[in-house]
């Protein structure tokens, strides 16, 4: 009896053993299925745009020529010409597609129309435009502009929420002085970001009277919102 009833018992033991094994792999499919074990990833909103690997061909330069700046001829770049390093192409252009992100950037470096040969001052245009393919930038975007005005240095920079271009905008200015300017616009549209900067030098022989931040920031806002149509937004 003892061998018969401790039989019983395993089978017993063995049968519920089995029934929580299966509950718990049907429960664990259920779960599965109910995205427990990981939320589907949402299709990237790019809002219309796509990838070029020449930004600078979409890149609208009429703002800039309609307040008296062009582009400055290749070759002729002056030693201070910045980040861009090489004066054999300008504007200078390139692009990457991975499996995340899209990435593009022009550089052109401009000059005032009536700046004289002995006139070394220096101005250039930065953008550069990413299609976020896998991550969300909305939660992150405004973050990294507001950053600028708690930052520890001894320049102070202004930021200044921009409508009527993309989801959010924002407009990052440092105040003007004897030796130029820098401003930035920050455009986000869905999943694509897009920032423009001016960055000026201004020499003391030039006879050309630079621009104030309120007309860079007009010339940006312009060329930011002819490019991202130009970008298929």
């Amino acid at each position: 009896m003892a061998g018969g009833s401790g039989g019983g018992g395993t089978q017993h033991w063995l049968w519920a053993l089995g029934g929580a094994v299966a509950a718990s792999a049907m429960g664990g499919a259920i779960l599965f299925a109910a995205g427990a074990f990981g939320e589907a990833q949402p299709d990237p909103d790019l809002a219309g745009y796509s990838y070029t690997s020449d930004l600078c061909n979409r890149t609208s330069f009429t703002p800039f020529e309609s307040s008296n700046y062009k582009i400055k001829p290749a070759g002729s770049s002056s030693s201070s010409s910045g980040a861009s390093g090489s004066s054999a192409q300008n504007p200078q252009y390139s692009g990457v597609q991975q499996g995340a992100v899209d990435s593009m950037w022009c550089n052109a470096e401009l000059r005032a129309s009536d700046a004289g040969s002995n006139d070394y001052s220096s101005t250039w245009v930065y953008s550069a435009a990413t299609l976020h393919k896998k991550t969300d930038p909305t939660a992150e975007f405004a973050d990294g502009y507001r950053a600028y005005e708690n930052q520890r240095s001894s320049i102070a920079y202004k930021v200044t929420p921009v409508s009527g271009i993309g989801d959010e905008a924002y407009l990052v200015s440092r105040s003007d002085d004897s030796s130029g300017s820098y401003v930035i616009l920050g455009v986000r549209d869905g999943w694509m970001t897009y920032q423009i900067t001016w960055s000026s030098y201004t020499s003391r022989t030039t006879s050309t009277k630079p621009p104030t931040t309120d007309q860079v920031a007009g010339m940006l806002k312009s060329s930011a919102g002819e490019t991202l149509r130009k970008l298929g937004g």
